[in-house]
């Protein structure tokens, strides 16, 4: 059995003239997500294993929260360039390539690529998965490698708890 938690990384800013996209802060209301998700999150589930994050410093500021606040250690966050990708393509590949030893992980990533991979590996559809959102995954399969259809057991978003 294998559980996945996706997360979208928290609310960004845009109000930084010459910025490079990968490189954009969170905004205040986006550490504030991030510290009340992770909080309450992390009182209902048991600690993920394993915690890998896009390299965009949006979705690593909100993983370093994460760990933060499930007394994870910094330094055995993964972080993996190909998950600043706006598709599911290198979501999916990142996911099915996790240690078989690892029966749960928290996977910190991007807006187009969760959508599309919590709806083709969910069994509940959802529409948006908005910033800071969490869905959890569950799966029957003993390998990463092998996860297909799986049960959604979790969707959280901020807005459930302001």
């Amino acid at each position: 059995m294998k559980t996945i938690y996706i997360v979208r990384h928290a609310k960004s800013s845009w109000e930084y003239d010459g910025i490079k996209d990968i490189d954009r802060p969170l905004k205040k209301r986006g550490i504030n997500d991030a510290h009340l998700l992770s909080k309450i999150l992390a009182k209902k589930l048991k600690k993920p294993d394993v915690f890998v994050s896009s390299s965009a410093n949006r979705a690593l500021h909100t993983a370093v929260i994460f760990c933060e606040n499930f007394d994870y250690p910094l330094s055995n966050l993964q972080i993996k360039r190909q998950l600043y990708s706006f598709s599911d393509g290198y979501l999916v590949k990142t996911v099915k390539a996790l240690d078989d030893g690892f029966s749960s992980a928290i996977v910190f990533s991007h807006d187009h690529g969760i959508n599309t991979f919590v709806n083709k590996f969910g069994n509940k559809p959802i529409a948006h998965v908005p910033t800071c959102g969490v869905i959890g995954i569950k799966f029957n399969e003993k390998h990463w490698k092998d996860i297909k259809k799986g049960t959604t057991v979790l969707v959280e978003f901020p807005k459930y708890h302001r």
